[in-house]
């Protein structure tokens, strides 16, 4: 039987025991495709991940894997991986991620004993607006908790999200996923990752709150997304909401599910290119050992 060695960590924390869990096992050349799905349905976090192999020169190879199956990307498993890799592995302040959707580089951002790891997403694809009305039937909410001044977009930077405007943090909060319109929509439009936010955080320090769901992945709420918010990166410089490309924001997510998580977003553009980061904190909470 398999004896990897594994860690757990809470990525985008804004303490311990906040952001997002994540597991994280080495060796994992070591184990079939089959053990790593039962591994992380064991596990039941967002994600679970598996470091295959690697070097700090040619990067590492990484799996990912939510309770539904394995996924090409997501954000809070890439820098929850890299901090393992930095402390247990003897990578410096830079690592590059081989990932299904290819190499992702994150580096250490250093601010007085604070370190802050940042993610480099692939560019932003932008897909299709959607309706409205359509959204409220599949998040139970009414026309009216829209701020139709932004429009509903699939936007993907490796793992598609669609980006809902709500009016306010009261909307946000009545969300709740109608398992049938859930169904419905998914047949239609392919994209499982849904992310309501609303320019109305609870704290002042930051610029929105969010939340998001994927029940389609078998997660039916993350308390902390680096994919779906590199996504939105994407979106605010796209639509200029802020009247230029160049963003530097801050979304709180997770205070619903009492996962308090914070997410640093930068974006800047170069020509029609739009360059996206994330960022956040990463707490170390346990290793341990399969049996």
């Amino acid at each position: 039987m398999p004896t990897n060695a594994f860690h757990i960590v809470d990525v985008f924390a804004t303490a311990k025991y906040a952001g997002n869990q994540l597991a994280v096992f080495e060796d994992a050349h070591s184990l079939t495709d089959g053990q790593m799905a039962a591994l992380a349905k064991e596990m039941n976090y967002s994600e679970t991940t598996f470091i295959e192999g690697g070097n700090p020169d040619d990067g590492f190879d990484v799996r990912i894997f939510t309770p539904g199956g394995e996924i090409p990307f997501a954000g809070h498993p890439t820098l929850g991986t890299a901090a393992v890799l930095r402390k247990h592995f003897d990578v410096g302040d830079e690592v590059v991620l081989n990932l299904g959707v290819g190499p992702i580089p994150v580096e250490v951002r250093h601010d007085g004993d604070d370190e802050v790891y940042w993610m480099t997403q692939n560019p932003p694809e932008f897909g299709p607006e959607l309706d409205h009305e359509r959204l409220a039937e599949v998040l139970s909410l009414d026309a009216s908790d829209f701020d139709t001044d932004w429009p509903v977009q699939v936007v993907s930077t490796g793992l598609p999200a669609v980006m809902i405007p709500l009016r306010d943090r009261d909307a946000l909060g009545r969300s709740e996923v109608d398992p049938r319109a859930y169904r419905t929509f998914f047949d239609d439009v392919g994209v499982e990752n849904l992310f309501p936010f609303c320019p109305n955080p609870r704290d002042d320090a930051n610029d929105f709150a969010a939340r998001m769901f994927a029940p389609g992945h078998g997660v039916p709420e993350d308390p902390a997304t680096g994919s779906a918010n590199g996504n939105f990166a994407g979106y605010l410089a796209h639509h200029r909401y802020f009247g230029d490309s160049d963003v530097e924001v801050t979304v709180e997510q997770g205070y619903e599910m009492g996962r308090p998580s914070h997410l640093s977003l930068e974006s800047s553009a170069d020509g029609d290119e739009v360059a996206v980061r994330v960022g956040g904190r990463v707490e170390f909470v346990a290793d341990g050992n399969l049996v």
